[in-house]
């Protein structure tokens, strides 16, 4: 059969498949091969006692996407997450959160303002008018539970969140799943211990096949992986004039008759221009 493993505990990993879980070893080739099943992971396995649910893996399905904090695989969706007041949006941070997930390949990307009721509607659509072309933002207030509906509709398949702490992640998790209260209160307690606490990640199972990672996501935001001449990559507003501009190695920066220069203040915001100038000159400056 055919499943997804949504928890890995001392050897033994949970697999679910077909509306049950099982609970499955894995055969002695995969540490003879080091290979180390992880959560997220589309597997192949033997049912051995269909009535106690216990399997085995035979193999590891083709992973598309990898993190290492949270260790997980196969992300279909990342919600970058902010709060519009208390604190502020940092759209410099923001801006290298959504750079860590386009480099990870999670081919759906949702940015998430919660504390909405805070912000006016002239605040709202000043955001959009920068991020609503590229990415889809949800608006919603874990305190009012006001726009969980929309948020729930664009999620797809496993989702891990990703932000700043204080913002209320686990406010918006407990909203999306509401049995997890239980989970999320003890993730934010190990999370305050410090950050080399150790623990399991586990999906927690949302509805229609929707899983959310009980975790409150990664929060590294070094670059320094990065070559400047990359950054280009990561702004989805530059992809239709990449390849377009005079020179062949354009960096967008001071060369003339630049296809992205071109397009500032039409297709392409001056604010986020400026913030791909400033990351490449600082990735620069560190090489």
């Amino acid at each position: 059969m055919i499943g997804r493993i949504i928890r890995g505990v001392g050897g033994l990993y949970y697999v679910a498949a077909n509306g049950s879980i099982y609970e499955c070893s894995a055969r002695g080739k995969f540490r003879k091969d080091k290979i180390t099943p992880t959560v997220g992971d589309f597997v192949d396995f033997t049912i051995l006692d269909d009535e106690n649910k216990k399997g085995a893996l035979d193999k590891i399905l083709e992973r598309k996407n990898s993190l290492i904090r949270p260790r997980v695989v196969n992300i279909d969706t990342a919600i970058i997450t902010f709060a519009a007041k208390s604190p502020d949006i940092n759209r410099d941070l923001l801006d290298r959160f959504l750079i860590l997930a386009e480099r990870q390949n999670i081919p759906n990307i949702i940015i998430c303002i919660n504390k909405a009721d805070l912000s006016s509607e002239e605040e709202k659509q000043e955001f959009l008018s920068v991020y609503g072309k590229m990415y889809d933002v949800a608006f919603v207030s874990a305190k009012e539970n006001i726009g969980f509906e929309n948020l729930k509709d664009l999620i797809k398949g496993v989702t891990v969140f990703a932000g700043p702490s204080g913002v209320g992640k686990s406010s918006i998790i407990n909203h999306l799943i509401p049995d997890s209260k239980r989970e999320t209160g003890e993730i934010s307690k190990k999370i305050e211990r410090g950050k080399h606490t150790t623990r399991q990640v586990e999906l927690l199972y949302m509805v229609d096949d929707k899983y959310i990672v009980d975790s409150p996501g990664f929060t590294s935001l070094s670059l320094d992986f990065l070559k400047p001449e990359d950054i280009q990559n990561y702004f989805r507003e530059f992809e239709d004039y990449i390849g377009k501009c005079r020179f062949v190695d354009c960096a967008h920066i001071a060369e003339p008759d630049c296809a992205i220069k071109e397009n500032i203040g039409k297709n392409i915001s001056k604010e986020r221009y400026e913030r791909f100038v400033y990351l490449y000159n600082e990735l620069k400056q560190r090489r």
